[in-house]
């Protein structure tokens, strides 16, 4: 591998004197090698998410300044060149001849920007998440040590890695551990299946969607989960009908972890031994959570509020985003979660809803702005509004509620075909809705909580 990554740094540094470089390959061993690539010739990485809809990629293109993205070529077959002025290194055409000498490694500082990754914001654009060198050694440190792992683990990765689950757990974490990891770019149950019998992995991290899926498969067998010390769901909360059903199949329970990509990701996690449902188990060592009021008063164990989170996982701050980080990190060095939460006394967590009005689509983190921008630039709608909606196989879906302009004809089809021009297709609304007239305050703020979908007067 490190030979292939030597190789890929002389060409990345002698294409382009840029800072940042962009990732945009499936899920498989490649992504380590453009990784480490990147870092030999100390450029920051940019993963790419293949499920954005062109205008949201081509966004993210812009707003990081790449002029260079590691790529493939059936990437390119599939979702089209980059951007005028970036150049693609694809890996299926690199030749070492004619590259210059390698170069010495270069060699960064602690907080070194290592990765970007991109995350849903608020405003309805996305927010780059800064990770230092030292925000994720310091999370993979946390993670070994909490769960003992060595290079004789063996991780199974499904995850994207242009998610910070996928990223930093699935490749970072076996990665700088020396260990063995399994990658497929598509979850696909048979595939999986097949992975896990034939190479035995020791730990298996997924999203409560594709446990669902495996717990399903009519070709599974009891024994199928046997080699495994860790299976560990995140990204959103686990169905009791998924924890029970692959207990009682598989004999294995699943362990529930949170973490946010603002921490590196990893922050809480059940070990199998002190598994307690309801919860995201205790935090990890050398991290740091309270529970605070609205007026920012600390609340005893047992009781709701917002969670706070300290430690050197924490991120460096948002890229380009002064002022959102400044929001984000307060004053203390207390990441603000959005997440309402308790802590028991014995330290465990239990996220009991979000502050937020945030959604998590397929373990995907998703603002109700970014998909109302879309909707108000139809030409017949004058307003729009969208909440979470409970699914079974995604966790949620979005929800949309749509004013029409005076004389339009409402057509729900056609809006949801407009939406899927601009947005990823998880983020397109699963239905959207008329309504005479949105909830409103006194101020004319649309209040999304006071919609539903049993909310009256839809049609």
């Amino acid at each position: 591998m490190w030979v292939a990554a030597r190789h890929l740094a002389k060409w990345v540094a002698s294409t382009t004197d840029a800072p940042n470089v962009g990732i945009f390959l499936p899920t498989s061993g490649a992504f380590p090698v453009a990784m480490a690539a990147s870092w030999l010739c100390g450029r920051t990485i940019v993963p790419l998410n293949y499920l954005l809809a062109r205008e949201e990629l081509d966004y993210i293109i812009d707003h990081a300044e790449l002029d260079t993205v590691i790529t493939a070529t059936p990437m390119l077959d599939r979702f089209g060149d980059m951007p005028d002025g970036v150049t693609s290194l694809r890996m299926d055409q690199m030749n070492a001849k004619g590259l210059p000498p390698m170069m010495r490694p270069v060699k960064r500082p602690d907080d070194f920007t290592a990765v970007i990754l991109y995350t849903s914001g608020t405003s309805g654009k996305p927010k780059g998440v800064m990770l230092s060198v030292d925000n994720l050694g310091t999370n993979v440190d946390q993670c070994r040590r909490w769960a003992n792992f060595t290079k004789r683990d063996s991780f199974l990765g499904v995850l994207p890695q242009f998610h910070s689950f996928g990223l930093c757990v699935c490749t970072i974490l076996p990665f700088s551990l020396g260990c063995r990891a399994l990658y497929t770019a598509q979850f696909k149950v048979v595939r999986v299946l097949d992975l896990l019998r034939r190479g035995r992995p020791t730990a298996f991290m997924a999203i409560p969607s594709m446990y669902n899926a495996l717990l399903q498969a009519k070709s599974a067998r009891p024994d199928d989960m046997s080699s495994l010390r860790f299976i560990v769901s995140g990204g959103e909360p686990l169905p009791d009908a998924v924890y029970d059903g692959f207990a009682e199949r598989y004999g294995r329970k699943i362990c529930e972890g949170f973490g946010m990509t603002e921490t590196s990701p990893v922050t809480n996690w059940t070990l199998p031994h002190e598994e307690r449902r309801g919860t995201v188990g205790r935090s990890l060592p050398g991290i740091e959570q309270i529970i605070v009021g609205d007026n920012g008063q600390h609340l005893d164990s047992g009781q709701d509020g917002e969670l706070l989170i300290r430690g050197g996982n924490v991120m460096q701050g948002y890229y380009k985003m002064p002022e959102e980080t400044a929001l984000a990190i307060n004053e203390d060095g207390f990441l603000r979660t959005g997440d309402m939460a308790r802590i028991d006394e014995n330290g465990f967590l239990s996220i009991t809803g979000r502050i937020k009005e945030m959604l998590i689509i397929g373990g995907e983190n998703v603002f109700p702005r970014e998909i109302e921008e879309v909707l108000v630039k139809h030409p017949d709608v004058s307003e729009a509004a969208v909440i979470g909606m409970e699914d079974p196989s995604r966790g949620e879906v979005a929800l949309a509620f749509v004013e029409m302009i005076e004389g339009a004809q409402f057509d729900a089809g056609a809006l949801r075909s407009w939406c899927r021009e601009s947005l990823a297709g998880y983020k397109v609304p699963r239905e959207i809705r008329h309504v005479d007239a949105l909830p409103r305050n006194p101020t004319g703020k649309v209040m999304r909580r006071s919609l539903s979908a049993e909310t009256a007067g839809v049609s």
